[in-house]
C-alpha cells in the first residue's frame, strides 16, 4: 500500500448502531488487538448484527474514537452497521453519531486479519497528518473472503 498517495474525501456525518467497549482501550502491549477481537467475538456471538433496525447495507464499521491523543493513548472502540437517522435504538446497543470529516481512504489488501495489522502498523509509522478524531475500516463484500480480502480503511485527516 501507498500511503503517499492522496485518496481524500469529506463525508457527511452518519449514524452507527452496534456495540463498543465498555471502557478504553490502547496499542501498547497488543491490547487493543485482543480487546477487539473480543468485541468482535461478542457482536457475532450475540447476532447484533441481526438486532440493528434500519440498516442502510450490510457493511460493518470498526470505529475508533474518542482519542486521548495520537496511537499511543488510549482511545475508544465500537462495531456496527450505519443505519437511517434517528433510527430505534435496540435495547443492549449504542448508537455511534460519526461527524463530517475529511478523511484519507486506505484499502487494506491480502489475508485477514494480517491485511488489517499489517496496514496499521504502516499508518502508525506514516507522515499522514492524522486528526485522532473518528477513524473506521468498513468490511463489506471484499471483506467475507479471508483470502484475499479488502477492506476499507478511512482515517481522520487534518485538511
Amino acid at each position: 500500500m501507498n500511503l503517499n498517495q492522496k485518496n481524500i474525501e469529506t463525508l457527511p456525518s452518519f449514524e452507527l448502531i452496534g456495540i463498543k467497549l465498555p471502557n478504553k482501550t490502547w496499542n501498547r502491549g497488543g491490547k487493543s488487538s485482543v480487546y477487539a477481537g473480543n468485541l468482535w467475538q461478542r457482536f457475532h456471538d450475540a447476532g447484533v448484527f441481526h438486532q440493528i433496525p434500519s440498516k442502510l447495507s450490510e457493511e460493518v464499521y470498526a470505529v475508533y474514537f474518542d482519542y486521548d491523543g495520537d496511537q499511543d493513548d488510549p482511545f475508544s472502540y465500537f462495531i456496527g452497521c450505519k443505519v437511517s437517522p434517528n433510527a430505534l435504538l435496540p435495547e443492549g446497543l449504542d448508537r455511534l453519531i460519526i461527524p463530517s470529516q475529511t478523511y484519507q481512504k486506505l484499502i487494506a489488501k491480502g489475508p485477514m486479519p494480517d491485511c488489517i495489522s499489517g496496514l496499521w502498523k504502516e499508518i502508525w509509522q506514516s507522515e499522514i497528518s492524522r486528526a485522532f478524531i473518528v477513524d473506521f475500516e468498513i468490511y463489506g463484500e471484499k471483506s467475507k473472503n479471508w483470502e484475499p480480502a479488502e477492506v476499507d480503511v478511512y482515517l481522520s485527516i487534518n485538511p
